[in-house]
């Protein structure tokens, strides 16, 4: 973690700096690079251990003795708040769609062995509206009874949560230098925004200290509904990120560039697109990309490739965020 951030409370939770990986040409003819954050080391890695580095460093710093978190029914990032509370000793409570399984898989069957209490709405995995509610009214009983909990919304995606991901643009960027490589894109993919918004803060004050150099664009793929008409608004949820640092850095109004056309029908729901970057991950670098967030993601970033975003020659790097151990739910998989 570098002096710019160094100020800001904080915990140890990932294994860094991950690997950029060198991967085949891309349709189109650009490079690409795979950053692998799905090897961030914290409950099976994933990119919410960024994020829950300084989540979590502000719970302990507030004198917190519980977390509380939200997702979706195989939400990454509750299984790896699960994890986070494992290794510190805080109790973790998990607000999550749908229905108590006979027999968990996936997320919640790590969520559970990480020793998480599971809290379960009846709610659809898209439903995040419901979802918080619900977070927020635990949150309330737990207070009352006499705890103390620090309440993360879906996805850690907070000001404090993107501080994760403006570091991790540091990392990026020297990782390149160190190689020669001078990327003309970072693609993410988005769904609660934060790691997006992240980036975006850290792009801003890369550009303030490196005027003159390289800068890639940061493209986000959407594949949640709220994200993709705008909420959060992540220029300002980046802006707010920049704030915390508390250095030169400064959110310009064409920063923010997210592609919303590989959503499908809804978040959770698979795709073809989405399935057939699965298996073009899987039989071209043997990355695991889950059909939910990575698959879509990926999808996005192979089509902007065929239809000639980048120029031939010309460096990608796709941020993997995670996500496998859905793959081992009820229809997780693609054959």
């Amino acid at each position: 973690m570098g002096t710019m951030f160094g100020h800001l409370p904080w915990s140890r939770l990932a294994t860094l700096p991950t690997a950029l990986e060198r991967g085949p040409q891309l349709p189109g003819g650009a490079r690409l690079w795979v950053k692998r954050d799905d090897l961030t080391g914290l409950g099976m890695g994933g990119n919410k251990a960024r994020k829950l580095e300084y989540l979590v460093g502000a719970a302990v710093a507030e004198g917190a003795r519980s977390l509380i978190t939200v997702g979706a029914a195989q939400s990454n990032h509750c299984r790896m708040t699960a994890a986070a509370g494992a290794v510190l000793g805080l109790e973790v409570h998990l607000v999550l769609s749908g229905d108590r399984p006979d027999t968990p898989t996936g997320n919640q069957l790590l969520a559970l062995l990480f020793g998480a209490e599971m809290h379960y709405t009846g709610a659809h995995d898209s439903h995040w509206g419901e979802l918080e509610i619900a977070r927020e009214a635990l949150a309330s009983e737990l207070i009352e009874s006499g705890d103390q909990p620090y309440s993360i919304p879906i996805g850690g995606s907070t000001a404090v949560g993107a501080l994760g991901y403006a570091a991790a643009f540091f990392e990026i960027m020297e990782q390149c230098r160190a190689r020669d490589v001078h990327p003309a894109a970072i693609v993410v993919t988005s769904s609660s925004g934060g790691t997006h918004a992240g980036l975006i803060a850290g792009r801003a004050l890369w550009r303030t200290r490196h005027p003159d150099g390289p800068l890639p664009e940061v493209l986000a793929i959407g594949v949640a509904k709220g994200v993709n008409i705008g909420m959060p608004d992540v220029a300002s949820l980046a802006r707010e990120c920049v704030g915390l640092v508390g250095q030169p850095g400064t959110v310009e109004a064409g920063d923010v560039q997210l592609d919303a056309h590989w959503l499908g029908d809804d978040y959770a729901v698979p795709t073809a697109a989405g399935d057939a970057a699965v298996r073009w991950a899987a039989r071209h670098g043997g990355w695991v990309l889950d059909r939910t967030y990575t698959g879509k993601g990926f999808a996005g970033l192979v089509g902007n490739a065929e239809a000639g975003r980048w120029p031939a020659g010309s460096d990608v790097i796709f941020i993997h965020t995670g996500g496998s151990p859905a793959v081992f739910a009820p229809g997780g998989a693609v054959l």
